[in-house]
Formats: C-alpha cells, structure tokens, sequence
C-alpha cells in the first residue's frame, strides 16, 4: 500500500471513477452456490449493521473478506466498507451472471502476458476469489492465527505482500487476486445501492455525489450555486420518472 492514507485515495477515486461504479455491468442473477454454506455475518452484527446472508463466500471467506474490506477502507471520521456493507456488494457479484464470467473469453490460449492488458486468467472472477482465499486461510491456518485474527498492523502487512505479488494462491499470482479485491471494494463503497454496497449511499454523502437523479431541469439555468439533495438511488425510482406537473405538455415542434 502507498503513503498516501486510503481515505484520501478514496476521495480521489470516487469522483474520477464514479460513472464506472455506478452503473457496473448488469450482475443480476444473484444464484447460490449450491456447495457453499449460507453464512450470517458476525463482524456486521457486531457494528450494529443488519446481517449479510452471504450466497457465495462460505463462513471463513467470509471472515476473511469482512476483515480485509475492514482495513481496505477503514473507519476512521466517516463511515468505512463494514458500514457500507462492501462485503455484501463483493457476495452479491461474485455469485451472480458476472462472477460465472458469463461475459469472459474462455477459450485460451493462456500465456504470460503483459500489463495493461486486463484480466488474462482462465478462472472466472468467482474461481479466482474462491482459490485465492483458501489458499491463504490455508496458509495462515499454519501459523494458527487467521487474517480476521490479526492485529489491524499485521492484516495491513498481508495486504501489502498480497498487493506485492510476493505470495503464491495455487500458482496464482496474489497481485491479481488483490488487484480484483481492491477494485471491486472500491465499487462496493461507490456503486449504486442496488447492487448491494454503499448502504445508506455512505460513499456518495462522503464525496458530494448526488446519486442517480433522472433530470437536473430545475436548475439547468442556475450557476455557480451549491447543488445541496440527498442523493438519490436507482432503486428510489421504481423503474418511473415523474416530470415535473407544472411543466406544459406540449411539444416546440407542435
């Protein structure tokens, strides 16, 4: 992890990334895995947030996931990812249309490639979490304490050798893995509620985000004003957007 704190970074990428992670691709077939047990979220219970019935982490990924998106981003002066319920975001897509690689090319070769050219493994996004978290449970298993065990200091020292690449998942490189990890926590914490993170829309009320509002009518002939709403999620509008009664229906080109 660089020096720069992760609530500045977040900052920073919230309104640089925001179109991204508002509007991910359409993940929308939320299906257990059928030989992974349901898990209620004791960490979530503890903060005083409503219980995560996880459909794709069995009980110690779980453990593992909570505990990483705790130090991932932090509670510090604003709420963190356990208060936006990251974990729930990370469940949701990972178990649906988008963690089966229902989009992804699967066919090879698979080769050495270079960076910047995506993501080049043959497992889908939901394998990939999958063998990359047993193998560290299984690893840290050795040394008797897991990650969810760990003091904040040790967990932030796992995370930078994971970042790093200097562990080995089963012959997967851990840079990817954290890579995959740190990417899809930010859009936890930024994306729409819909989709199963940002709770409360915690992220957007950080950074000043407005949300999903349909139309900015109103207030397309005022400048240099504080624009001062609640934000607004895709799910508050029901799938209708009401216009404005008081504008005249009637057509310029009439």
């Amino acid at each position: 992890m660089s020096n720069v704190s992760r609530r500045e970074l977040l900052a920073k990428v919230g309104l640089a990334g925001i179109a991204a992670a508002i509007a991910p691709e359409v993940r929308a077939k939320e299906t257990a895995q059928p030989d992974h047990e349901h898990h209620q979220s004791e960490q979530a219970e503890k903060s005083g947030q409503n219980e995560t019935q996880y459909l794709f982490f069995n009980r110690e990924e779980a453990q593992f996931i909570e505990a990483a998106v705790a130090r991932l981003i932090p509670t510090d002066d604003y709420p963190g990812g356990v208060e936006a319920c990251v974990s729930n975001y990370l469940d949701k897509q990972l178990g649906g249309a988008w963690g089966a690689g229902e989009r992804l090319y699967r066919s090879g070769p698979w080769l050495p490639t270079r960076p910047g050219l995506g993501y080049q493994l043959p497992l889908t996004p939901g394998e990939l979490f999958h063998t990359a978290i047993k193998a560290i449970n299984a690893e840290l298993a050795k040394s008797g304490r897991p990650f969810w065990e760990m003091s904040p200091e040790q967990q932030d020292e796992y995370l930078r050798q994971l970042e790093n690449g200097k562990i080995d998942l089963n012959d997967i490189s851990s840079d990817i893995f954290f890579s995959q990890l740190w990417g899809m926590t930010v859009e936890g914490f930024f994306s729409d509620p819909v989709y199963g993170g940002n709770k409360d829309m915690l992220g957007w009320k950080m950074i000043g985000f407005p949300g999903a509002y349909a139309s900015y009518y109103d207030l397309i002939d005022q400048h240099g004003i504080k624009f001062q709403r609640e934000p607004v999620s895709l799910g508050q509008h029901d799938g209708h957007f009401m216009p404005d009664p008081n504008i005249p229906a009637y057509s310029p080109h009439q």
